[in-house]
């Protein structure tokens, strides 16, 4: 199962939230049957949704994190609602390049250059969309930027993901630490002398550590609490109805063009991969 824990400093001006996500993260590999290098990907991406999401204002809140790279791996997409629940997927699954220099997984090489997107939907008229330059396509990284310059928040984020070979998910989750408008600067040192002095995120995660004990460990030194906890899981809402409403925006022209062409029509969810079949004759009866 996994788990968000959020924790504040004990004058109220840091907030730390911490994920276990090897759960989510071994779902998108059930899913999407990524190389490693994209299981790493998305599984890093999907757990920064969570914790952004997480917490959101209202019920139908979402939020989403897109990555356009020229990379191999194309388009990332992880779009997550306020209880952290998360979905995600690529434009492409299996990418084989060499390690990067440090002897690990290259996720900055299979991302490339690009944009990164985050886009909240907060039930208004239009969604907030918010893009910048990706700074390295390590993803980690890509959002503490956006944080700094879009949001003017400072932000510390670190993310991991252990794949195993046999391209399993050993374990994978992360950290975000921001101050809050009003907080006091002289916290900062304390806050950087405790990321300073933390192994790798996956190694901790490894090792047993919790969401829990990680939040904590963020604050050290700052007199932290316990928040609010949460359980997300990989949730893809898709469903039959949703697909039809989605094969009626198609207009009445395509839809008779599809109908014409073959007996069956098949559509199959980016998020899940679940296939929803329709007959000639139920794509024409969309068109009402």
């Amino acid at each position: 199962m996994s788990i968000i824990q959020r924790a504040i400093s004990a004058d109220g001006c840091v907030v730390a939230s911490a994920i276990h996500a090897t759960d989510i993260a071994a779902v998108i590999e059930q899913y999407h049957k990524p190389s490693a290098v994209v299981t790493a990907a998305l599984g890093r991406l999907a757990a920064a949704a969570s914790l952004m999401g997480y917490g959101l204002k209202n019920e139908d809140d979402r939020l989403t994190l897109r990555i356009d790279g020229d990379g191999q791996i194309g388009s990332l997409i992880a779009i997550a609602d306020s209880h952290g629940n998360v979905k995600c997927c690529a434009d492409n699954y299996v990418v084989e390049i060499p390690l990067n220099a440090k002897g690990k997984l290259d996720v900055g090489g299979a991302v490339g250059n690009g944009t990164l997107s985050v886009i909240r939907d907060m039930g208004l008229k239009e969604p907030y969309v918010g893009t910048i330059p990706l700074v390295s396509g390590e993803i980690a990284e890509d959002i503490a930027s956006y944080y700094a310059t879009s949001e003017q928040i400072p932000t510390v984020l670190s993310l991991g993901v252990l794949v195993a070979p046999d391209l399993s998910v050993k374990c994978a989750g992360g950290y975000l630490i921001q101050l809050l408008p009003y907080a006091d600067e002289s916290c900062i040192p304390v806050l950087e002398r405790n990321v300073a002095a933390m192994p790798p995120v996956t190694e901790l995660l490894d090792s047993g550590v919790t969401a829990e004990e990680l939040a904590l460990r963020c604050l050290e030194g700052l007199e932290p609490n316990l928040l609010d906890a949460g359980t997300p899981q990989y949730v893809c809402d898709c469903s039959r109805e949703r697909t039809e409403k989605v094969l009626a925006a198609l207009g009445t022209k395509s839809l008779e063009e599809l109908a014409g062409e073959q007996e069956t029509i098949e559509v199959c969810c980016h998020f899940c991969n679940k296939k929803y079949v329709f007959s000639a004759a139920e794509l024409l009866s969309l068109r009402k």
